[in-house]
């Protein structure tokens, strides 16, 4: 019974949690150079949100459908650049820019799925993964003037809400931060309950066995990519906003290789692992980075801690950070047992 009601109860009290953060001063050395409702805290902590909703979007085709794609921050950098070319180039509104982002890349990773999922296993990550080198190239060429090429597109406030500009209104982006991973939970999840998503487990586990069934695998494909592209565009937006424009550094395949780790890391397919994940690695790329001085030799680099905490996750726990209830579960129990 606790646990049903945990179940059902526990993401709405995180909610709350997260949700009441700014209006938390309380100071935690080492985990948060300055108090929690403090600006820079606050701004990480919206980072880590973005790219939770980033990897439980691309968990949405690696996990939940058994596709592995290598070339998901397309679609991330299509976000990012769409909306800042949006507002900043065509002078478009910062809501209109975001709707148009999102829709346009959605339509594009449906377009580009198409030719993808023509191909299946190896090949289909290397077709993603060129449609992805071909897009950061012509990012860094900057046609037309309009990427900024190598030194990015900074964002033009004017056409941005004023209670979004600024150090002062940082805590406004967290929670828009946060309301963009509420609506990514929302659709992975509404997603992975009904038919369509109990078809796609169905292709992760045997597409031969659908294809017997009289199902078309290739168009639930379809619709698992174009929704990932899209979710992956509403983050693109949202951390366009966070950063105040867009960085050719973004679209870079190794984008998709740290994705598909923090989805690795927090669990594939599970409910809420690739969200921690997602979290967790980016709190600890952007803490690591920052604290790197203070460590002697390699433990100075954040790359190569974070590799080591990734591989020692997977040896000791390969279902990620979602399996730690299962595997500790026994000891658990076990421990009380002793004491008696």
């Amino acid at each position: 019974m606790n646990r049903a009601l945990l179940r059902r109860c526990g993401p709405l009290v995180a909610l709350v949690v997260l949700a009441a953060l700014p209006y938390c001063g309380l100071r935690l050395p080492g985990l948060f150079d300055s108090a929690v409702n403090a600006p820079g805290t606050l701004q990480l902590l919206a980072l880590c949100l973005v790219f939770g909703a980033l990897a439980m979007g691309y968990d949405l085709l690696f996990g939940r459908t058994g596709m592995l794609s290598f070339g998901h921050a397309l679609y991330f950098a299509a976000g990012v650049y769409g909306t800042d070319i949006l507002v900043t180039k065509a002078g478009y509104g910062l809501w209109t820019a975001i709707l148009l982002a999102v829709v346009g890349t959605a339509t594009l990773a449906a377009l580009l799925g198409a030719i993808a999922l023509r191909t299946g296993g190896i090949a289909f990550a290397m077709v993603t993964l060129a449609f992805a080198q071909v897009a950061a190239i012509t990012i860094g060429r900057n046609p037309g003037g309009a990427t900024g090429g190598e030194e990015g597109l900074p964002m033009a406030t004017e056409k941005v809400p004023h209670f979004l500009v600024g150090v002062a209104n940082t805590v406004n982006l967290y929670w828009l931060a946060l309301g963009v991973l509420v609506v990514t939970v929302l659709v992975v999840h509404s997603i992975a309950g009904s038919p369509a998503g109990r078809v796609l487990a169905a292709i992760r586990d045997d597409e031969r066995r659908v294809g017997v069934l009289g199902l078309d695998p290739y168009r639930y494909k379809l619709f698992a990519f174009t929704v990932a592209g899209g979710l992956a565009g509403l983050a693109g937006a949202m951390y366009a906003l966070l950063i105040g424009g867009a960085t050719p550094h973004i679209a870079a395949s190794d984008q998709t290789l740290t994705l598909l780790v923090m989805v690795v890391l927090g669990g594939p397919g599970t409910r809420w692992g690739p969200l921690l994940g997602g979290f967790l690695f980016t709190y600890l790329d952007f803490r690591l980075a920052a604290l790197g001085d203070s460590f002697p030799g390699p433990l100075s680099q954040p790359l190569f801690v974070l590799g080591a905490i990734f591989i020692l996750a997977v040896y000791f726990f390969p279902g990620g950070l979602a399996g730690l209830r299962t595997r500790l579960g026994p000891l658990a129990r076990w421990i009380p047992a002793r004491r008696t």
